[in-house]
């Protein structure tokens, strides 16, 4: 019977449907802290994305307005909020929280783990999803990934680092568990909020401080107060980002509304990573013209971190059951992803990089 004849012989079931459809797109309205400042367009104009995207995919019925790190709730502190139910859902990488639960880290990024794609690929085809949603459960929440910066610098420094003993007592802004890294190589690291990096490096409440790549550490006036520019950030290989929610308020949604969200979160994964390695490029060039030298970390340093982030691993594993079980799986991903990269991607950017270079 043609649907159209069906809809137009029965007025009365068009009567009662009205009501269940309109039961079924209600008004809903949620608040989204940020743990990055507004100034930062690429970060947190993802959350201005994300809000514009799923008020689009809901007709307008269902509206997302995110708030910038200090607004409604301070930059460190926005899994507490969510998890209280206090704010419905956050912006905020899981490795701000690593103090909570050490195996949270891996849900952003860890030293010498994997870049961007294998993420991709361990979070969507490995198990990375199932690992994160029973980690975030302990937490009242469920998580998502929310776009990523690729690979990161490894910071600004005032002096030059010319072996590990430069590192000994370096007071340097790290976030994650790269900070313990360091520590065991005899740093003293401390995890700032993004807005309070600047003022930080500026009164030398620390001397060195790392946060994104040439974009953002631009944007953030970084280049102004620290001259040696260290590359690459080797404990973020990918930055994830994090959309957190409170459990009982994701559950409470229509299942469109919670598609919605997956589906802006999907289109923003993708244009993140891309606005960044089109961005990247030419701040780097403006930051060089304006005085900053590039530098790559001495082979001491980071065949030293390696062992210690290694090291620091099976130190947590063996005190910290969740731990084990996120980085027993993670390692063999991260393993065979490895050994895949080498074989084609690696081999071919060793090559072309180089011969554009001298081209």
């Amino acid at each position: 019977m043609d649907r159209r004849i069906f809809l137009g012989a029965a007025g009365g079931a068009v009567a009662l449907a009205a009501p269940a459809v309109a039961q079924g797109n209600p008004e809903v309205r949620w608040r989204m802290p940020s743990s990055f400042p507004r100034n930062l367009d690429i970060l947190y104009g993802s959350c201005e994305r994300l809000g514009r995207r799923v008020a689009e995919l809901t007709d307008g019925k269902f509206r997302i307005t995110p708030s910038p790190a200090g607004e409604i709730v301070p930059a460190l502190q926005v899994l507490d909020s969510v998890q209280q139910g206090s704010v419905e859902c956050g912006h905020s990488p899981a490795l701000f929280y690593f103090g909570k639960e050490p195996a949270l880290a891996f849900f952003t990024c860890v030293p010498f783990g994997m870049n961007r794609r294998q993420m991709a690929a361990w979070m969507r085809y490995g198990d990375g999803m199932k690992l994160a949603d029973e980690m975030f459960s302990a937490f009242n929440c469920v998580f998502m990934n929310f776009g990523d910066t690729g690979v990161q610098m490894g910071g600004w420094f005032r002096k030059e680092i010319r072996s590990l003993d430069d590192v000994r007592g370096l007071k340097f802004r790290i976030a994650g568990l790269g900070g313990l890294v360091f520590e065991r190589l005899g740093a003293v690291p401390t995890q700032i909020a993004p807005g309070d990096i600047y003022p930080s490096l500026e009164r030398g409440v620390i001397d060195a401080a790392e946060f994104i790549g040439p974009y953002d550490d631009e944007k953030l006036g970084l280049n102004r107060i620290a001259r040696f520019y260290y590359a690459p950030g080797f404990w973020e290989p990918c930055s994830m980002g994090g959309f957190i929610a409170n459990r009982q308020a994701w559950n409470a949604l229509p299942p469109h509304y919670r598609t919605a969200v997956e589906v802006a979160l999907g289109e923003i994964d993708t244009d993140q990573n891309a606005r960044f390695d089109a961005l990247n490029p030419p701040a780097l060039r403006r930051v060089i013209a304006g005085g900053a030298q590039l530098r790559a970390w001495p082979r001491e340093v980071l065949q030293a971190a390696w062992r210690e982030a290694h090291g620091l691993y099976d130190d947590l594993s063996a005190k910290n059951p969740n731990f084990k079980k996120v980085y027993e799986n993670y390692r063999a991903f991260r393993n065979e992803q490895y050994q895949w990269f080498r074989v084609a991607e690696n081999a071919y950017e060793t090559f072309a990089f180089a011969e554009a270079a001298r081209s």
